[in-house]
């Protein structure tokens, strides 16, 4: 006999009923959690906000990229307001804390980052003030990875070349060209619809950016009198390129030779290639470098050599002479790789009619 038989029994598969508040919050609580994993550790959805990718990738273009292809990153800055880059929207305030940093890992993808891939990544430059942001929270860029840790990269008239071997031009690679005509006017619609960039210099002067192959196009037009490339001749030191020092004569269509660092790669230190290397040894590594006389000193030791801790890339846009790119600020550590861009979900023209908004034709297409 129970001895607990004086309480009243509850009835069975009784339930108490959420308030419709509960459920709301409830509901968009799981929505929340579940896009912040879909987001963080599978895809996510970007937009090509500048022209340095042209015509592979087009102003107004929406992509999905893949966090699963080079792995997942885990999150360095691990308290943030969902959805939000860095930025709050229409206050303006940060929307992260850096009280909390988190070491780098990477959950196991499916490849390495190969030559070749369009690969979004973190800005390595918003390291430095006035931004100083963590790695995470630094401004999502879009480019061509070039070159990979180990390889040795050289521009040669605006070719590419890697260790020794030309190479693969991008199918939709662009630079500038000077166009001279006898003084007819080019249609503009044509041009438009070849999306090649036309500026005016003088009545009879242009200059075009556009493919190689759009080149060999109209150069055969009967009003085309005069089509170069307009690429900068090889000893001419431009500052804005990295490393942004006069003895490395080097300028976008002729730099190099250097080599990108790779996990493991011990480099030999002296004054001819610490502007190169300095930058990875101290802000992406963390390591005090100075310079005093002849002797370089790593967190106060006087040093000849050194270890890289990470693998690096060297990205470039595929519109080549519109585009800020490793060029100017170097090489892009691994902690900085977000993720793969497969392909369009969808393409938005601002400069379209009503009816031609919607660039159909780029629906759902992949990106090469």
């Amino acid at each position: 006999m129970s001895l607990k038989f004086w309480k009243k029994k509850s009835p069975k598969n009784t339930k108490v009923k959420k308030s419709a508040g509960r459920e709301w919050f409830d509901a968009i609580l799981f929505a929340v959690v579940a896009a912040t994993l879909i987001r963080g550790l599978f895809i996510e959805a970007y937009t090509i906000p500048t022209g340095s990718m042209e015509k592979t990738l087009l102003v107004g273009d929406f992509l999905f990229v893949s966090k699963v292809n080079y792995g997942a990153r885990m999150p360095i800055t691990p308290i943030s307001f969902p959805f939000a880059h860095h930025t709050m929207p229409i206050i303006g305030t940060k929307a992260y804390w850096d009280g909390i940093q988190w070491n780098y890992h990477r959950l196991p993808g499916l490849s390495e980052v190969k030559k070749g891939d369009v690969v979004v990544f973190n800005y390595p430059m918003e390291a430095d003030p006035p931004f100083n942001r963590p790695v995470d929270k630094r401004e999502n860029y879009i480019k061509r990875c070039q070159a990979v840790a180990g390889d040795t990269l050289r521009i040669i008239n605006a070719q590419v070349y890697i260790n020794g071997k030309a190479a693969e031009t991008p199918q939709f690679g662009q630079i500038d060209y000077y166009v001279k005509t006898d003084g007819t006017d080019f249609n503009p619609q044509t041009l438009d619809d070849m999306h090649v960039g036309v500026q005016r210099a003088t009545a009879d002067e242009y200059y075009f950016n556009m493919t190689k192959e759009d080149a060999e196009v109209i150069k055969k037009w009967s009003n085309v009198k005069t089509l170069n490339p307009m690429t900068k001749p090889m000893g001419e030191y431009d500052p804005e390129i990295f490393p942004h020092n006069i003895q490395f004569k080097w300028n976008v269509d002729n730099f190099g030779p250097l080599i990108v660092p790779k996990k493991g790669w011990t480099v030999k230190l002296d004054s001819t290639n610490l502007p190169i290397y300095q930058r990875a040894i101290s802000v992406y590594e963390g390591n005090k470098v100075e310079q005093v006389g002849k002797d370089i000193l790593i967190n106060g030791k006087k040093a000849d050599s050194y270890t890289f801790k990470m693998n690096y890339y060297w990205m470039m846009g595929d519109n080549r002479h519109n585009s800020l790119d490793s060029r100017y600020w170097g090489f892009v550590p691994e902690d900085h790789i977000v993720g793969k861009a497969l392909f369009v979900w969808m393409s938005w023209n601002t400069n379209g009619s009503f009816f031609d908004k919607i660039r159909w034709n780029r629906l759902l297409r992949g990106i090469y």
